[in-house]
């Protein structure tokens, strides 16, 4: 499943805009801005979703699920849990 955090981020590390992406895809400019307002899992027609993860892949990215192992090289970000904040409101 994919996040629209994911897809922001997976968009932010290729330096392209919702136009780029959508274009890459073959889905229209407000699938894409449909798919990253989504709460939770991006949501969508499964046929659209699955050109998007694609035209992703093939431009370099490996999205992560929750709790996988990414075996492949190369620069990336990963969103984890928060740890518990200390006394005082820092994150330790």
């Amino acid at each position: 499943m994919l996040t629209p955090a994911q897809l922001r981020a997976a968009r932010a590390l290729l330096g392209i805009d919702q136009r780029t992406l959508a274009d890459w895809a073959g889905v229209s400019l407000p699938t894409i801005q449909r798919m990253e307002a989504s709460e939770g899992y991006v949501r969508g027609v499964v046929e659209s979703l699955t050109r998007v993860i694609t035209a992703l892949e093939h431009a370099g990215v490996e999205l992560i699920s929750d709790q996988a192992v990414s075996a492949g090289g190369g620069r990336g970000v990963r969103l984890r849990e928060p740890g518990p904040a200390a006394p005082g409101g820092k994150v330790s």
